[in-house]
């Protein structure tokens, strides 16, 4: 029986072609051994398949009909054993124990009647057990830590029973694995059911639909959901997923409505999947942060220049080394670190919530400078003396957003920060840079005073990233 039942499918699961695999269309008619398993002997072919109903999700089952070799018709399911068997049927108890070692159990049935009549299942003669066990996947356990340690809730949902789910998911080490739910019993309300997710982490006979709700009901607490699959049972989950990862060996429609497919068929990619997403998001929030930050403080320091009637207090060389010193060189590496950190949404508002504070503070201290440069100094190069004061409040502000920006520190940031740092003192203590980037820091009174307003500035700095940072939770 089993092995006609594989030859009556065309696209078998993988289930059934594990029973391919073992009873092989024309190797043999299955007999019986005295320790009950199953043995090919003789050379007879299959039965003649006279009708086939494919497995179904929802009804947790397939079937074939055939002509035995004597003529003799014959109708036969394949399916779960606690939906094909009545409750309180004795054998379901022999079943639940070898549920609870993590094995698979289906139960062959023959039944009378047309495969797709209503209730088809009634009635349904048991015959034999066909117990799998279930590779795991070496690598599985550590997937499932690496999420544990980023914080990722995982729920397994399958339309497998909950407890040999459970078991499986136990053996790899996932956390609340004995918290099982069998989703015939899943609440439908929409509230109750995301408090069953969130109180669970194993779910067992679940149906197409019901993957769909459950991601929704996630969705619905404020979750950011990623689903995996492969088969044509998950295409509404993946689909309504915030993130849908299908397997490459999944079915065409399932990695039609993906938005990651998986090559090589491994949940173990999914790690670099996550730190090469964190890596991006973070970084570019990074270096956009700091390039923002130049063009609000850029744009304010030209229209107070217009409105207080004054020159613009920087030559392009000065520009070229405060854009390179805080922004050029920093950016370059901060865009290509490793970084961890979870990801956050809305990426322009919590930019611009960081940017322009940013900007305002530097511009309003850079200027405070200059103009304070402007009253203090007189005579011959008085305008070089001015441009250099407001130069180094400038920088001392900028490099402080940098290293607000490079937290949190690693020793690589601490020195990208400090290696900035010693190139504008190299270039204030070293004669001919100092003519050819125009800075000439004159007397001790107005350089310290700039030093003083870009402390201060610092201070406004820290206390508005940390003000916003409580206030928008980042």
């Amino acid at each position: 029986v089993l092995r006609s039942l594989g030859s009556s499918d065309p696209r078998p699961n993988a289930s059934l072609q594990a029973i391919i695999d073992a009873y092989p269309a024309g190797g043999g008619r299955a007999g019986e051994t005295g320790d009950g398993r199953a043995s090919g002997e003789g050379g007879e072919e299959s039965w003649a398949v006279t009708d086939a109903m494919p497995f179904s999700s929802a009804r947790k089952y397939s079937g074939a009909a055939f002509t035995e070799t004597d003529g003799t018709p014959s109708a036969w399911l394949l399916g779960a054993p606690d939906v094909l068997l009545p409750d309180g049927d004795g054998t379901l108890t022999e079943i639940e124990h070898l549920n609870e070692q993590g094995l698979r159990v289906l139960l062959l049935a023959r039944v009378r009647g047309e495969l797709d009549a209503p209730g088809a299942a009634d009635g349904a003669v048991p015959t034999a057990l066909v117990v799998l066990e279930q590779r795991l996947r070496p690598d599985a356990g550590e997937t499932l830590a690496y999420f544990a340690q980023q914080n990722v809730a995982t729920k397994v949902i399958s339309g497998d029973n909950a407890v040999s789910v459970g078991a499986v998911a136990g053996k790899l080490g996932l956390a609340g694995a004995e918290n099982t739910l069998d989703a015939r019993r899943m609440p439908t309300d929409p509230d109750e059911m995301a408090t069953a997710m969130e109180e669970n982490a194993v779910f067992g006979r679940v149906t197409p639909q019901q993957k769909r709700d459950m991601v929704a009901a996630l969705q619905s607490r404020g979750h950011t959901v990623a689903m995996t699959g492969d088969g044509v049972n998950d295409v509404l989950a993946l689909k309504d997923a915030d993130i849908g990862v299908s397997m490459g060996s999944g079915s065409e429609a399932t990695r039609a409505v993906a938005q990651i497919v998986l090559l090589n068929n491994s949940f173990a990619t999914l790690p670099s999947v996550v730190a090469e997403g964190r890596r991006v998001i973070g970084n570019i929030t990074r270096v956009a942060t700091l390039f923002l930050t130049k063009t609000v403080y850029s744009v304010l320091l030209a229209i107070l220049v217009v409105c207080f009637q004054v020159e613009y207090p920087f030559l392009p060389r000065h520009l070229t080394l405060l854009s390179t010193l805080t922004i050029g060189v920093p950016a370059f590496f901060l865009a290509l670190a490793p970084n961890k950190e979870r990801a956050q949404p809305h990426f322009v508002r919590r930019v611009m919530r960081y940017a322009i504070p940013s900007g305002v503070i530097a511009a309003a201290a850079t200027f405070t400078t200059y103009l304070v440069a402007r009253h203090h100094y007189a005579g011959p190069g008085a305008l070089e003396a001015e441009t250099s004061a407001a130069t180094l409040t400038l920088f001392l502000v900028s490099m402080w957003v940098l290293a607000i920006i490079a937290r949190p520190y690693t020793w690589w940031r601490i020195g990208l920060v400090a290696a900035m740092g010693l190139g504008f003192l190299i270039v204030l203590v070293v004669p001919w840079l100092q003519d050819f980037f125009a800075l000439k820091l004159v007397g001790t009174t107005m350089p310290w005073g700039a030093v003083g307003i870009a402390v201060a500035a610092a201070a406004l700095l820290e206390f508005s990233w940390r003000l916003v940072g409580r206030r928008f939770g980042a």
